[in-house]
């Protein structure tokens, strides 16, 4: 007969071991957590220096053909698919509260349609997918979303997206 203390020993020393175990996994879960947050990081801190860049490269392409007469290419013509009408919505959302916001979050459009965050994100990137150009910078980890400029205005004069008079209607009775 195995006495009990011995089988009381043999477990503790078992889930020592196994505690043990788990802890070098823990850390090197959390090891990795870091270096993926340190990453995400970069990226986004990379993304808002393009960002800017970007930005320079325009004012620096206007100044040339303001005063130089330079002419670049014509940039490619804007060319999205047809939204469904839940894309609309949101579409129509972004495209309003970006004029008061600046940048728009999940949160603000849900609260706008009613529509969960995560449905939010599926419509928003459905449209980026129908090559309507969203702009998705992160703040604090948080996806920030703006249209682009020059594809604003375009929708503004021509209605790009054929937004049908239903969605607009709804819309604007909101």
């Amino acid at each position: 007969m195995v006495a009990e203390g011995d089988v009381k020993f043999a477990v503790k020393m078992l889930f020592d071991e196994l505690r043990e175990e788990m802890n070098d996994h823990l850390d090197t879960i959390n090891e990795n957590t870091n270096e993926i947050s340190s990453n995400y990081e970069s990226m986004c801190e990379l993304d808002y220096k393009i960002g800017k860049l970007s930005e320079r490269l325009d004012q620096l392409q206007l100044f040339l053909e303001q005063n130089i007469g330079f002419k670049s290419e014509k940039k490619p013509k804007f060319t999205p698919q047809p939204l469904t009408n839940n894309e609309q919505d949101v579409f129509l959302v972004l495209y309003t509260l970006e004029d008061k916001k600046g940048a728009v979050s999940y949160a603000d459009i849900a609260k706008r349609t009613g529509l969960s965050e995560d449905l939010v994100g599926q419509y928003i990137t459905r449209m980026i997918e129908k090559n309507v150009p969203v702009i998705k910078r992160y703040v604090n980890n948080q996806p920030l979303l703006r249209l682009d400029p020059q594809f604003k205005r375009m929708q503004a004069k021509e209605n790009v997206l054929g937004l049908n008079q239903r969605t607009i209607a709804n819309f604007s009775t909101e």
